[in-house]
């Protein structure tokens, strides 16, 4: 339709000989909406053609791509016989062309990534995502409270991680402040963390992270952008998936200023598999929820859960969609004619016929719809079929998904990761500080220690070369003390007296030998 047309042209109802066309009027898109229907009936169909009639209409939109079929608006449609009867049928040409496309994933593989910080995330959300319990949740509080307080960024798991582990060392100091920490709780939300890890969650977390801008852009032939999530990975983690879309869904609202009911929205926000946002969720983030889906309506965006029943969503928060596709549903078993007695109940009756039965006996392509008018009352239930999409029917391939990507406004702008300062690297310095500190301070008890030891062994010495001293001062005083006996001549010859000694005694032998031989020399001769 033209940006001129006051509403999204849905199809055509059947229910009386000319039938009438069914358009979700502009200026209240942003009431809200949910498209159900079982397995099979066109749900996704109708998800595209109304994700490209807001964007022919001047309207960003975003939406998840769970199976892979609606890739396919990147691409003109070439509609067959049946379709371009339907078409005729409706009094509208169709005129192939395709959407102005933009893919993100998670991955980063089929499309350009997404991320986020696990500061923006917050710890609700993430405590979500790891399936924590209260406990647990309470000591992920506790985490968030620290980095706030000591200006330690939270942008990866990286960091989530390294918070942990500070926590856990400081959890004497924590407790006293703001709550016991609990080593069994810290341990078991870094065994989640792995989980989420394994399950891809890793790459979700860090920088550059997604500027809305970029999710809300319109190109120069007026048409807004349809960002396209490929979820087909993203489904085996169910969780991650639901919390993403719901941190997405928080961002806007805290971030888009009021603007009341505008003519036409600024956003439409297309949740895929919403039961998945509601499975088992804590008292606490369904709140938010709520308060979310009532309070962004003001800021301009309209919120479409796309389910196969509306009983998946919680009445609080489906008493607030105004504009209402369901598509054919099966009722089986007692729980599903539960269910489809809900559905039918959620419509305003059309006297025409009977709304329970009706959705049983919608074709593939049908459709029962009750949009809001101008007064902002809903229309009575009619019965609908669908109009074929502009786009193609049925995924893009490879070839033509890449050539989308290479000419995307936003290429290049989050594909390479960004990695700055944050609690990690602060925590592992401060670490090293703490560690080098630790090991001069024990060098230095160490050097304290020798030099003790050394003064200890010096005193030794000296106490030792002391009483060596006194001893002999003792011994001296006592042998001074002890009376002395007379000296005794020596009686040892000195050298000279023995020489005299010798020399007399030579004379005296020869003095001696000659009288003797005289004497008797002479008294031989008589």
């Amino acid at each position: 339709m033209s940006e001129a047309a006051p509403g999204l042209f849905l199809g055509q109802s059947s229910d009386s000989g000319a039938g009438r066309p069914e358009q979700l009027l502009f200026h209240r898109a942003n009431r809200h909406g949910v498209v159900a229907g079982a397995t099979g009936t066109g749900k996704t169909v109708t998800l595209q053609i109304m994700a490209q009639g807001f964007s022919d209409a001047g309207v960003p939109v975003f939406c998840a791509d769970v199976k892979g079929d609606l890739s396919g608006i990147c691409v003109p449609g070439s509609p067959n016989e049946k379709l371009l009867a339907r078409a005729a049928g409706m009094g509208l040409t169709l005129t192939p062309r395709a959407a102005p496309t933009v893919f993100w994933d998670l991955y980063g593989l089929k499309g350009h990534p997404i991320r986020t910080t696990v500061s923006e995330i917050g710890p609700l959300l993430l405590a979500r995502m790891l399936n924590l319990n209260e406990v647990q949740e309470g000591v992920l509080s506790v985490l968030f409270h620290v980095a706030d307080q000591e200006g330690l960024l939270l942008l990866d798991l990286d960091d989530l991680r390294a918070m942990l582990v500070h926590v856990g060392e400081n959890a004497d100091r924590i407790g006293r402040e703001v709550g016991n920490v609990a080593p069994a709780s810290i341990a078991s939300i870094q065994r989640a963390i792995l989980q989420l890890e394994q399950q891809g969650g890793k790459a979700f977390f860090g920088e550059p992270a997604l500027r809305l801008e970029d999710m809300m852009r319109t190109g120069l032939d007026g048409r807004g952008q349809v960002n396209v999530l490929d979820a087909t990975k993203l489904m085996a983690s169910p969780r991650l998936y639901a919390a993403f879309l719901l941190w997405l869904l928080s961002e806007l609202f805290e971030q888009l200023p009021e603007v009341g009911d505008p003519e036409k929205p600024r956003l439409v926000f297309f949740f895929d598999e919403a039961h998945l946002l509601f499975n088992d969720t804590p008292d606490a983030l369904r709140e938010k929820v709520e308060q979310v889906v009532r309070l962004i309506r003001s800021k301009g965006v309209g919120v479409y859960f796309v389910t196969q029943n509306p009983a998946d969503i919680p009445d609080s928060v489906l008493a607030q969609l105004g504009n209402r596709i369901q598509h054919a549903l099966r009722a089986y078993t007692p729980a599903e004619q539960r269910g489809l007695r809900a559905a039918s109940d959620s419509f305003r009756a059309n006297p025409a016929f009977d709304t329970a039965e009706a959705i049983q006996g919608l074709g593939v392509g049908e459709a029962l719809v009750s949009t809001l008018d101008e007064k902002g009352a809903p229309h009575v239930v009619a019965r609908t079929m669908i109009r074929p999409p502009d786009s193609r029917l049925g995924p893009a391939t490879d070839a033509e998904r890449a050539a989308v990507m290479a000419a995307s406004p936003v290429r290049g702008l989050y594909e390479a990761v960004v990695d700055r300062e944050s609690a990690e690297e602060i925590l592992a310095a401060r670490r090293g500080e703490a560690d080098q500190t630790a090991a001069e301070a024990k060098l230095a008890e160490a050097r304290a220690k020798a030099d003790a030891l050394a003064a200890k062994d010096a005193e030794k010495a000296a106490a030792a070369r002391d009483k060596l001293e006194a001893r002999e001062q003792a011994r001296y005083e006592r042998e001074s003390a002890r009376p002395r006996a007379p000296a005794r001549r020596s009686t040892r010859e000195t050298p000279i007296e023995a020489a005299t000694k010798s020399v007399l005694r030579t004379a005296g032998s020869t003095i001696t030998r000659e009288l003797l031989r005289g004497l008797l020399g002479g008294l031989r001769r008589r």
